[in-house]
Order: C-alpha cells, then structure tokens, then sequence
C-alpha cells in the first residue's frame, strides 16, 4: 500500500509512525533500550520509545525477555528512511519486523507524540487492515485494577479470530502500551464496542471513571510498507489474507 501523498506531507496534516519489533537476545535489548533516538538529534524525529516486549493475553504479564521494540513518529517518509540509512539502531533491529503507519484518529492525548490526523482519512479509508496504539504513563497506584482490567481485554482480543498480531510493549516503571493489528476496521471495532463483548468497554469504563494513566492514547492507524517478518510471518501479508477469505 502507497503512504500518505507528497501534498499532504507538505500540508504537515500527517506525522507517520514506525514501530519496529526484533529477537535480538537479552544482553542486546538491554542496549536498545539504552539507545532510544532524540528528537533533538535525529533530524525529522517527533517522538521514540525503545521498550521491552510481551504477549497480549489473559492473566499475568508475559514478557518476551529477548524482543525489543521501537516506536517512533516522523515528520514524513523521508525522515525515517534517513534513520533506517544512516542510524545504527535499526541495524541492530533489522532482522525482526518493522511496519510504517498512518493516524487517521487518535482519541485522549500523548503530548510527547504530536500526531495530527487528516480528517478525511478516517472517512475515505476502505474497511482494510488497521493498526490499533494504545499508550498510557501508568498512575502505579492504580498498576494493580489496570493490569486485572488488561487481563480480562486482553484475553478477549488475544481469542479474537480477526486479530492477525500483538504485541505488548513496556518501559517501566511507568510506560505501557500494545500495538494491534486487524483484518479489518468493522472487526476491530466489534471486538472493541460489540455489545456481545463486553471487556473492552468495561475496560474503558473502569479507566474513565478513575484513571490508570496519567496520560493515555488511543492511536488508529492505516498499516502500509512493512517489512521483515514477526514471529515467522508477515503480518501484512496474513491480513490481506484474512480479508480475502472473509468475503
């Protein structure tokens, strides 16, 4: 799938996302989690966050100990594509998975990633693949109701035969995230607010009525120029996969 058009580039009304998922072993994740890029000096960077990885699912948290993860938000194609060139970090991750991505709507706020949104991509965009974000600063107070409210949204996502892949991601003590990606956006959004699965909501229900984050993002995203492969799959390739049986 093409990326965002040049004109909108210009116009600035689209920040592209990059999450980039490697088995690298331990003693190396350890290192990238130490070589997170800086806005200041890494031209054409918004926003990055290199962190531990785990599985999405019910029950405790599991961690995948020798998987690391960047999540990064550019000013446009260009920018990355000169990190990829030039940076030693994605050398080190350039074995795994790596996916570029294109808000079309975000709900709450994540001040450190100003992501703006075209308005008219999340009308226009066809009932494809999406890319579901979510971000949150947890409140550690509240990392116990968070983490039992996770579980019950988790398992539910992680039996849902519409999600093609996951992954958690954290940077404690306080970063917490997942990265999602469906066949499509009906799907997505049944799993989400279908009323015959109800975890979710509960879910957000519990986090609007006493937060568990000081922050929290909820980022939807149109999938485009993966590359590599996750867990011995690409995930793209599997979506498109997915969509073409369902009709």
């Amino acid at each position: 799938m093409a990326g965002p058009s040049q004109q909108d580039q210009v116009r600035g009304l689209v920040v592209i996302v990059s999450l980039h998922f490697a088995d690298i072993g331990v003693r190396n994740v350890r290192a990238v989690l130490r070589e997170r890029p800086r806005p200041g000096s890494t031209p054409g960077l918004r926003y990055a966050q290199t962190t531990l990885t785990g599985a999405i699912a019910s029950g405790p948290p599991v961690l995948h100990p020798g998987r690391a993860a960047l999540l990064a938000a550019w000013e446009d194609d260009a920018a990355l594509d000169r990190f990829l060139a030039e940076d030693p970090l994605p050398r080190r991750l350039a074995g795994g998975w790596q996916v570029r991505l294109q808000p079309l709507r975000i709900s709450g706020s994540w001040p450190a990633m100003p992501v703006e949104t075209d308005p008219g991509a999340a009308r226009d965009a066809e009932d494809g693949p999406v890319v579901v974000l979510t971000l949150g600063q947890l409140r550690l107070r509240r990392a116990l109701p968070f983490l039992r409210a996770n579980s019950r949204a988790a398992g539910r996502a992680a039996a849902d035969p519409s999600l093609i892949a996951s992954v958690a991601l954290a940077r404690p003590p306080r970063f917490v995230g997942t990265f999602s990606l469906w066949q499509s956006t009906s799907a997505m959004c049944h799993y989400a607010y279908g009323t015959d699965r109800p975890a979710h909501r509960e879910a957000v229900r519990e986090h609007a009525a006493k937060p568990f984050h000081h922050e929290a993002a909820f980022l939807r995203c149109r999938p485009y120029g993966a590359q590599g492969t996750l867990d011995g799959h690409e995930p793209m390739a599997a979506a498109a996969r997915a969509a073409e049986g369902s009709r």
